[in-house]
């Protein structure tokens, strides 16, 4: 036992002093405006040289520290809830090479570099998802690795199609490139590769079937490495994605996505798939302000989204740690009287989601609401921004009456605290990060304040939308819930809105089921078929035959001869 602490504690340490060296950096860049790339010559023949090039600004530098803060506190908090693995140095590791992948991408400005880390991350997130080795499990990470797939195709070829501009480091071009075909190409390549990598619709289906991992995984997947790695892209290339005006379709694409994962998670009863849904939906909202021309507001809400998202999934962890791997929200409730602390950090976490004012989430999703105000959108994106907002406050305030406010109705016998040491103390550091990160965050990247000059009714909107949908999801919950007859007699719609729209269906079989058995069909019709009989076996039948005849020929008999003769006369009188 002394080796595994030992692994957790120089891990956790290790990358807690990492995170405090690359936020301080960060700031220092910040704050004077300062740009570093760094040239590492691998390999120099003759007149051919390889070389890696690494990008320090203030984003990639500001992101690995949070990426790293939150890496230290998973596994700190991994210690406890992963005591009763075997292999618990073999998960510490996968989730070592995980945030490695992710440094990877952050840090590069060239595309080749940049795939090593983005299939790094699809490797090992497969891994990661089927680490409970069941049959869903499996599935769900057959989906995870197959939808992401998806999307290194287009990064490939986007690779492919950036030989013509004679370098892959777009950092250097990405600004300066005209409206052309090919710049065109590329953008679209881009953006479809940060869809299914972010889970945009209609690739959303991975995302909830990723819960299958342990929760610390879920708690850095969904808040700061994975689901991430697209947004981080198309921040990158926002200029290029605004050039090319693909930009209006990446903003439809996030509003359905944020209003389609808001009411499908007031339809859902398992814990981590209702935080699955919400972070779809706050995926679907950077990637729509993103649309706007506003790459700083959606890095800002990178940030303060992963700090309370970290800590929302470490709450979830530690109550389904308690209830004996229990995640069906209607067996639990009151909580709050056997976890205090827990439920505490719980709905800290959630009012920070909610945007609760002077809370992590309220800087950022305020500022982006009333940009999107400011800004031209249509009404129907106006209404996606605002609507959605309402749908998380409905689904957060149903979450938080049933787990830490409902009745109790979980089995007699139980023994639910806070004592475990180790998850107390990483959701202490994360629950200080939700409160303050947001103002600190705020006062960093925005040192002049931005003046967003509204009318009153849509300066207040905002604030109204959320307390309106928190009201509707308490009251509807408090109506509904010893009484289900809205779901039983409206059946196909509840399953409709609570399935995601049919989307795991219609993923399961357009990523999985169909290409596989398609591919069945053509093995079985061209490869062990047609292709054979006109091909190696056919040929190999051709000249065996033909060998035959001749070995007949060779063998000087005269009635060969005389037979050979006959057939030559009969032919050439049939010519005649």
């Amino acid at each position: 036992m002394a080796w595994r602490s030992n692994i957790c504690y120089i891990s956790f340490f290790s990358l807690f002093f990492f995170s405090l060296c690359c936020f301080f950096v960060g700031v220092y860049f910040c704050l004077n405006d300062l740009v570093y790339f760094i040239d590492w010559s691998i390999l120099s023949l003759n007149s051919v040289s390889i070389v890696m090039t690494f990008l320090f600004d203030y984003m990639s530098l500001l992101f690995m520290g949070f990426v790293l803060f939150i890496s230290s506190m998973v596994i700190l908090y991994s210690q406890d809830y992963m005591e009763g693995d075997l292999n618990l140095s073999r998960f510490i590791i996968l989730v070592l090479l995980f945030v490695m992948s992710m440094m990877l991408l952050i840090i590069s400005p060239n595309m080749v570099s940049i795939l090593l880390g983005w299939d790094g991350l699809g490797l090992i997130s497969y891994l990661l998802v089927i680490y409970y080795q069941n049959f869903k499990s499996y599935s769900a990470g057959m989906l995870t690795v197959m939808s992401n797939r998806l999307g290194d195709v287009a990064f490939l070829l986007s690779i492919a199609w950036m030989l013509n501009y004679g370098s892959w480091n777009y950092i250097f071009y990405v600004d300066l490139l005209e409206v052309s075909l090919e710049s065109f190409f590329i953008s679209f390549l881009m953006v479809f590769a940060a869809m299914t990598k972010s889970a945009q619709i209609p690739f959303s289906s991975w995302l909830p079937a990723a819960m299958a991992a342990p929760t610390p995984v879920s708690a850095l997947v969904h808040s700061s490495t994975l689901v991430t790695a697209g947004v981080y892209l198309m921040i990158r290339f926002n200029s290029l994605i605004m050039t090319n005006d693909i930009s209006i379709y990446l903003l439809f694409i996030g509003g359905v996505t944020m209003f389609m994962s808001g009411l499908g998670a007031n339809f859902e009863f398992d814990l981590k798939k209702i935080i699955a849904l919400s972070t779809l939906s706050q995926l679907g909202l950077m990637m729509s302000i993103l649309s706007m021309g506003y790459p700083v507001l959606a890095f800002f809400h990178l940030l303060t989204h992963a700090l309370f998202k970290a800590l929302l999934f470490m709450c979830a962890g530690v109550m389904i740690h308690n209830l004996g791997d229990c995640q069906d929200i209607r067996f639990m409730g009151s909580l709050s009287n056997y976890m205090p602390f827990t439920s505490s950090c719980f709905c800290v976490s959630n009012l920070a989601l909610c945007g609760m004012p002077f809370l992590a989430g309220f800087y950022s999703k305020d500022m982006i609401l009333e940009m999107s105000g400011f800004s031209l959108v249509n009404f129907v994106g106006f209404l996606f921004f605002f609507v959605s907002t309402a749908l998380t406050s409905c689904y957060t305030s149903r979450l938080i009456f049933f787990t830490v406010f409902g009745n109790f109705y979980m089995k007699s016998s139980f023994c639910i605290s806070d004592n475990s040491w180790h998850m107390t103390k990483g959701m202490f550091f994360m629950v200080l990060m939700a409160v303050v990160g947001g103002s600190l965050l705020s006062w960093l990247i925005f040192p002049v304040p931005l003046l967003i000059y509204l009318p009153f009714h849509l300066k207040i909107l905002a604030l109204l939308a959320s307390l309106v949908g928190a009201f509707l999801g308490y009251f509807l919950t408090l109506h509904f819930y010893n009484d289900n007859k809205f779901t039983l007699s409206s059946v196909f719609s509840s399953f409709f809105l609570g399935s995601m729209w049919f989307m795991p269906y219609i993923s399961t079989k357009g990523v999985s089921v169909l290409p596989l058995s398609s591919g069945g069909v053509l093995v079985s019709a061209f490869d062990q078929g047609w292709c054979e009989f006109f091909g190696g076996q056919g040929m190999y039948s051709y000249f065996k035959k033909t060998s035959i005849f001749l070995q007949l020929i060779q063998n000087n008999l005269l009635k060969v001869y005389l037979m050979s003769f006959f057939l030559f006369v009969f032919i050439f009188i049939i010519i005649l």
